[in-house]
């Protein structure tokens, strides 16, 4: 057995050995007196926690953190002082209370960890927001899309890309453990569940770009969830005619033992049968969630994250017309289908975690977990198509109908691919504290087994001649007007058999200081990660590579009347390759691909002010990304097919702004806007566009309520993205044609009645006494039923020789109506 196996072994059976604890957060400070006077012996004590403060005055305690927790300070002479506060994990509260001989005290604290997030450029988004503003795939990814810098043309898919990253490039984690998505999704409409369950959230937060070593190896982003530690029993449901979930919070008599769990069921059917592809479409995406906590002590705690997830996805498409071309020249695509697609995703994740607080200082995290997805995809699909032009004289009885037919032609498109992929994940981590100073550091052991096969072929018919592909050396084709005598080939086909291992060892060291520089406060953060991976397989070896990436921020927050916070963060990103990054255009592995490699340079600033005496924020980050070694790839629709030759150069640079806060009074709205540009140099070629080339992003997420009657509620979600490059035929050079689809605009809005909520005077009496919240909402999602296209089908003229460009638009305007309840 080879040293990386025996030490695989050795990490999956300790670590999974290992009890899993909870978050912790600290309180400090300094209790005084009335005079202003430090107090010593005070008893500081939560639950049967408790310390002193000491001759100065001086007390320090660790609290369990994403919870309310009750403080209390007694003192011999002294009245008692009773503080709850709820902080978040990790988090470090001061607070100096001044205690008094007169009269008992009682307040408390809500702590949301702003400061720490304010200084670290991340976006936090509030749960109840995420689960109420509507979306054809409502979800964290929904609101996500309607920050700056965050694009998608693609209201089925869950997937984002982040300041000219792909798909590919954003790291996820839940619970501090990262988490994936299927390897073969390639349209939106496969997707259907995101990994993350919005019902069980209680924290997100996002940063677009600089983050800090102890994130992982990613180029573009970091979406950081933690769901929530549950207190007492509830549960909630929701229903419309998209699907449904349901999810139970439940907590043990002696509140050592609690578990929130959700089961989700989804239906794209509404959404897909309003395009203009007739179908039959019987999906079925659900999944089963669950994180169980178990605090056995003080200083220990148990959690267990599981979910298993089963999508199956039958499509049958029947007939497509699709209109396009000027008012001059209308034409129009008319198809047949026969045959249909049967895919099928299951996934199965377990994750283990345990936090073990060694001293007051000094606190220790063990993390294990695995991912295990079986894939299939297979189809058959034979389509007939006409193009014609489009009769347009008004008056005429075949006004709107093909006149005239320019081309005839066929396509058949067949796949078996199949994939099975497990992936092991052991990981330690320790956090110090050391005077002002955090220290945190980890490692963390992967092993990713990849078994797949990939046969793909489709052949292309104009006029009854086959259309051979471009890249292979044939002879010249010139049908109909002279005979064809070379071999008749798929225009395209791939076949393929991967069996690989990939062995990773990667970690970090990170540190965090807060301090002054004269009046200003400051906050300094250095750190650097290290990854070592090495691919392997049945007929292929690759060779040992490493990287090393430092990291710093620095923020300054002046004493200034202005509130303004100033952030300059950056440094060296890596991205060793994932397995479809080592997967070249004809399915084989390339084992020896380097990790793309990106420097990050990103300037901040944070204005909190008001206006109409309301919380308002302004924010702002200018950002430039040089990279290099880059891995080039396409995109269509969502599926990404990477060059897999580290052959160009890129870079990325733009503008976001954020400006939000109460222009309703008490509900949070934002606008956002964006620019972006990013080019890539392949092999001195000169600089072009890359496929997230975004130009210009504009955002808007919107609550308001009825001022007569507030239990009327709206949402609005607005996103406006300038055209992607897409659209190209198969095999195009990018350097001789590019072309960019139409711009992206979408609109949703929802409406919803609300009928019990944490304002409603309830009745102690009938069916609805036990309810926390009920409403029932309709939602329109395209409201202004724009025509957004997602890539283009070409049809070639076999006459003329000119290939037309048909657009795929998506979903139209689609009516949902949805019920909420929670008790």
């Amino acid at each position: 057995m080879s040293a990386n196996k025996l030490i695989f072994v050795f990490f999956l059976y300790f670590f999974a050995g290992l009890p899993l604890l909870a978050q912790t957060a600290r309180i400090r400070g300094i209790i005084l007196d009335k005079n202003n006077q430090p107090v010593d012996n005070v008893n500081v004590s939560y639950s049967n926690l408790g310390t002193q403060s000491n001759q100065n005055g001086f007390y320090d305690i660790k609290v369990p953190a994403n919870q309310k927790i009750t403080l209390v300070f007694t003192h011999v002479s002294l009245k008692k002082i009773t503080v709850f506060f709820s902080l978040d994990s990790n988090e470090q509260k001061e607070f100096n209370p001044v205690m008094s001989d007169k009269e008992e005290q009682m307040g408390e604290v809500i702590v949301t960890s702003n400061n720490r997030k304010l200084i670290q450029g991340v976006a936090t988004i509030e749960p109840e927001m995420i689960r109420k503003i509507p979306g054809a795939n409502a979800g964290i990814e929904n609101i996500l899309k309607t920050l700056p810098g965050v694009n998608s043309n693609n209201e089925l898919s869950t997937q984002y890309a982040v300041r000219g990253g792909n798909y590919d490039e954003n790291l996820v984690y839940v619970n501090e453990i990262e988490v994936y998505r299927p390897f073969l999704i390639r349209s939106g409409q496969q997707e259907g569940l995101s990994f993350t369950n919005t019902d069980l959230v209680q924290n997100v937060d996002f940063s677009a770009g600089g983050f800090q070593a102890k994130f992982g190896d990613k180029l573009s982003s970091v979406l950081d969830i933690t769901y929530r530690k549950p207190v007492k029993f509830g549960a909630s449901l929701e229903a419309s005619f998209l699907g449904g979930s349901l999810s139970v919070d439940a907590v043990s008599k002696n509140k050592k033992w609690s578990a929130v769990t959700g089961v989700r069921y989804r239906n794209n059917s509404l959404l897909v049968k309003s395009q203009e592809t007739q179908t039959n479409f019987t999906p079925s995406f659900a999944d089963i969630q669950t994180n169980i906590n178990y605090q056995s002590s003080p200083k220990w705690q148990w959690s267990f994250l599981g979910n298993i997830s089963q999508n199956k996805y039958q499509y049958q498409p029947l007939t497509r017309q699709t209109n396009f071309g000027t008012i001059d020249s209308p034409m129009a695509l008319t198809v047949f289908y026969e045959g249909q697609e049967k895919d099928k995703y299951d996934t199965y994740f377990g994750a283990l975690k345990t936090t073990f607080n060694v001293s007051d200082n000094f606190t220790l995290k063990f993390i294990s977990s695995i991912f295990h997805t079986l894939e299939q995809e297979y189809f058959d699909i034979f389509a007939q198509y006409r193009l014609g032009e489009v009769d347009s004289s008004i008056g005429s009885e075949t006004f709107g109908e093909v006149a005239f037919t320019r081309g005839i032609g066929s396509q058949l498109s067949h796949a078996r691919n199949d994939l099975d992929a497990l992936i092991v994940n052991t990981e330690i981590k320790g956090f110090h504290d050391w005077k002002e100073s955090q220290f945190e550091w980890g490692v963390k052991y992967t092993r990713e087994s990849i078994r797949d096969r990939i046969i793909e072929w489709e052949v292309i018919d104009s006029a009854g001649f086959s259309l051979n592909p471009p890249i292979i050396d044939l002879p010249k084709n010139n049908q109909p007007y002279s005979p064809y005598t070379g071999p008749l080939v798929p225009y395209q086909n791939i076949r393929a058999t991967n069996f690989n291992s990939i062995n990773r060892f990667s970690g970090y060291g990170q540190w965090s200081l807060k301090s002054n520089i004269g009046s200003s406060q400051v906050w300094y953060n250095a750190g650097i990660r290290f990854h070592n991976w090495e691919v392997t397989g049945s007929t292929i070896s690759g060779k040992s590579q490493i990287t090393f990436s430092p990291r710093a921020q620095f923020a300054i927050k002046p004493d200034w009347e202005k509130d303004m916070v100033f952030r300059l963060s950056g440094g060296l990103y890596h991205q060793p390759p994932f397995y479809r990054e080592l997967r070249d255009a004809d399915g084989m592995v390339q084992p020896n691909i380097k990790a793309q490699q990106s420097v990050h340079f990103v300037f901040g600033n944070d204005y909190s002010f008001k206006m109409w005496n309301r919380p308002f924020k302004l924010v702002s980050e200018l950002y430039y990304k040089s990279l290099t070694d880059v891995n080039r790839y396409t995109i269509d629709n969502v599926r990404i097919r990477y060059a897999a030759n580290n052959d160009a150069t890129a870079y990325a640079q733009g503008l976001d702004v954020r400006l939000n806060g109460e222009f309703v009074p008490g509900t949070e709205s934002w606008f956002s806007f964006g620019y972006l540009k990013t080019e890539e140099n392949s092999n001195d070629k000169g600089f072009i566009a890359r496929p997230t080339d975004q130009r210009l992003k504009f955002g808007l997420l919107f609550q308001d309520y009825m001022p007569n009657i507030p239990s009327i509620k709206l949402y609005l979600n607005l996103v406006y993205n300038t055209g992607l490059p897409g659209g190209s035929p198969s095999y195009v050079d990018p350097y001789l044609y590019q072309n960019r689809l139409n711009d992206y605009r979408r609109v949703d809005v929802g409406f919803s009645k609300v009928f019990i909520d944490n304002t409603t005077i309830k009745k102690n009496t009938g069916w609805f006494k036990d309810f926390k919240e009920l409403a029932i909402g309709l939602e329109i999602f395209n409201l202004f039923d724009n025509q957004n296209a997602i890539t283009n089908t070409w049809v070639r003229d076999v006459y003329s020789k000119n290939q037309f460009a048909i657009p795929n638009y998506m979903t139209t305007r689609v009516f949902n109506i949805k019920l909420t309840a929670k008790l």
